[in-house]
């Protein structure tokens, strides 16, 4: 290969550099929040989130419950756009960590329990809430065993009820085991994008940077009666006696009017082999890879199946076909005219204007918009840069993206526009279509939600000043970069079609059978793609499981713009040969209806995987994000299905010489 010798200066001062940052920087860890060491009896305060339940999916503040508050009162922890989207509140709290020290401490004595109290404490307990802490970001692991395999969970219960019993009890003393790394220092540059924003140690820095860092954090929870009166004669932090988890009901703390309960945890640290960058993998720990490789291969053989479809299509049907065509003289052509059936008759019609021409470039430039925000989101996650250290960081990024890919749905959408219609005339109302179709449908199911949610008092409502805030963005954002799209879409060269329409429809034969069932059939096979994927996601989810398989997903991702690109193709071309020359919408839908699929299958699992889910409020959340979901995917898988069967008729018909 020879370089141009104008490029060679830039080539080789590009190359320079690269070798001068590789020299300064020895190594750096990426992603996650930055590396925090601690000297020995350094105070540490563990945070706490919202409670949470797989039985309900609402989600409630911590201190709605009569736990024990810091001396200083509560403080709300700063949480970004995504965290509070998704109903995280994260405040501080008494617990108090002191660096390889082991101590069992008191924490407080609650007054008297009333009725209001007890009958929360007894439905939290029932509902199955779980108490969500957070120790130098790394949340609280409880690691129980059934049928002999060690199972874990994060968080650990409200309280628990005994079988055959309607007593319940409240869990009051935790045996934490914090896992500590002594670290020395290496001369490796940490960066690092974690709650507390961006740093980076250099290697001047190595004895600031050396002492412990947290690498695991366990708890055994307990349920322990105590004295009210011995306990009331304690302060906060006064030292308590190590004590084991009873396993009498007698000795267990009950929840019942008028009892007081006693706070207590006691803390080991514990030292470890393991890394700070490998902290996080005893909660990414990836569980049925055999079945996402299964996947893989499935779609590979659908793929494989469609592709010699398209082969056939192309290489023996259409090229035939138009070698035959060509090599006649026009007179035979004209004769061959008459005696033609298939897709060279509808030649007049096949650019024919579709039905509603707004409303298709609008969910067009909708589609660009999301599959763009989700390829890159994907793209991004696959090489570990939305770390699950940074919590909230995904839903972010993707509201970031999808405003800013404004730009390019208001530039698809009036470009095609312009295709359809021959002219740039009311493209500013497409481009305000654009911007406000999506958005205002989940607007309007987040605002049906969020009703919901205040009735409930739960923290996962959005709170008012959020939404004045995503209203800004998208005015601010959103709206001006879709206009500013559209508008370089008016300056576009329009795509010009390789044939003339006729000014007289033609009339389509009688089918058999009604179009749309062939439409409907061809979802089935982009969903055949994705399905696997799909219950790995709805489980991490509504399961409270962390899903961290973003290389996989973005193999899912790109064999399905491959299958839904091949079924609107061969659907296309199946629906010319019979003369329907009403090919846009089939085109769009026979791809886009995998939405529905999708639908059905999140009924499906909430009706047998997700059992536990109590109430209709649950329900409805679940059904309502579902909705937003499929919403999504129809827009997205659509839009592919549709740009590849235009240029595929484009191209096909461009092939025909016309007089």
């Amino acid at each position: 290969m020879v370089f141009p010798e104008s490029k060679m200066p830039g080539v080789c001062w590009v190359f320079l550099l690269l070798l001068l940052f590789a020299h300064i920087c020895d190594g750096f860890y990426l992603p996650g929040s930055y590396m925090h060491t601690y000297s020995t009896k350094d105070t540490i305060f563990a945070k706490v989130n919202s409670l949470t339940s797989i039985e309900t999916e609402l989600p409630f503040s911590y201190y709605s419950l009569p736990y024990c508050k810091p001396l200083g009162g509560v403080k709300k922890s700063a949480e970004n756009l995504g965290e509070l989207l998704m109903g995280d509140q994260i405040d501080n709290s008494p617990y108090r960590f002191r660096m390889n020290v082991n101590e069992s401490l008191y924490l407080c004595t609650t007054s008297p329990l009333n009725e209001h109290e007890v009958k929360l404490l007894k439905q939290r307990t029932r509902d199955l809430y779980q108490v969500n802490m957070i120790l130098d970001n790394l949340p609280v692991m409880r690691i129980a065993k059934q049928n002999g395999v060690n199972i874990q969970w994060t968080g650990f219960p409200v309280g628990y009820s005994p079988p055959n019993s309607n007593d319940d009890y409240i869990i009051n003393h935790l045996k934490f085991k914090v896992l500590v790394h002594e670290y020395e220092g290496s001369g490796v540059e940490i960066i690092g994008t974690g709650e507390d924003g961006m740093v980076v140690f250099p290697k001047a820095d190595k004895k600031k940077a050396s002492g412990f860092e947290i690498v695991g954090f366990e708890v055994v929870p307990c349920s322990i009666k105590y004295d009210p009166e011995a306990m009331t004669k304690l302060h906060m932090y006064d030292k308590v006696s190590s004590v084991n988890c009873p396993l009498g009901l007698d000795k267990s703390q009950i929840i019942r009017e008028r009892e007081r309960i006693s706070f207590t945890y006691e803390v080991e640290f514990v030292k470890s082999d393991i890394r700070w960058p490998s902290r996080w993998d005893a909660y990414l720990k990836m569980e049925g890879a055999r079945v996402h490789w299964f996947s893989i291969l499935n779609s590979l053989m659908v793929i494989t199946f469609l592709a010699g479809i398209v082969f056939v299509i192309f290489l023996r049907t259409v090229r035939r076909d138009l070698t035959r065509y060509e090599e006649l003289d026009k007179e035979a052509q004209a004769q061959m005219n008459e005696e033609l059936s298939g897709w060279k008759l509808v030649v007049g019609d096949v650019f024919r204007e579709p039905d509603c021409p707004k409303l298709l470039c609008v969910m067009i430039g909708d589609g660009v918009q999301i599959m763009g925000m989700a390829a890159v989101t994907i793209v991004f996650a696959a090489f570990g840069f939305m770390s699950p250290a940074s919590r909230g960081m995904l839903l972010t990024g993707m509201i970031i993206l999808y405003l800013f890919l404004g730009i390019v749905a208001g530039y698809v959408a009036v470009r095609l526009w312009r295709t359809l219609k021959g002219t740039s005339e009311g493209w500013r109302s497409v481009s305000w279509s654009v911007a406000c179709f999506f958005p205002g449908i989940v607007f309007v199911i987040l605002t049906v939600l969020n009703f919901i949610l205040w009735g409930s008092k739960s923290t996962g409502a959005i709170p008012i000043s959020l939404y004045f805030v995503l209203l800004s963005l998208w005015f601010c954002i959103s709206v001006p970069l879709t206009l500013i799209g559209g508008f370089i879409g008016t300056r576009a060269e329009a795509i010009q079609y390789p044939v003339r329409t006729n000014q007289i429809p033609r009339e389509i034969p009688a089918r058999k059978y009604p179009s749309w069932l062939l439409v409907l059939g061809a979802g089935t096979l982009p969903f055949g793609t994705l399905f696997i994927e799909l219950f790995f996601i709805l489980s991490s989810i509504w399961l409270g499981r962390f899903y961290y398989v973003f290389g996989f997903l973005l193999i899912v991702l790109l064999l399905l713009i491959i299958v839904c690109a091949e079924v609107s193709v061969v659907l296309t071309y199946m629906h010319l040969c019979v003369e329907d020359w009403r090919w846009w919408w089939k085109a769009f839908f026979a791809s886009g209806s995998v939405s529905l699929y999708v639908f059905l299958y999140s009924i499906n699992y909430l009706v047998f995987d997700l059992q536990s889910l109590s109430g209709p409020v649950s329900a409805i959340l679940y059904l309502g994000y579902s909705m937003i979901m499929a919403i999504a995917i129809m827009l997205s898988t659509g839009t592919i299905g549709f740009i590849t069967s235009f240029y595929f008729v484009h191209y096909l018909f461009s092939s025909i010489k016309i007089d």
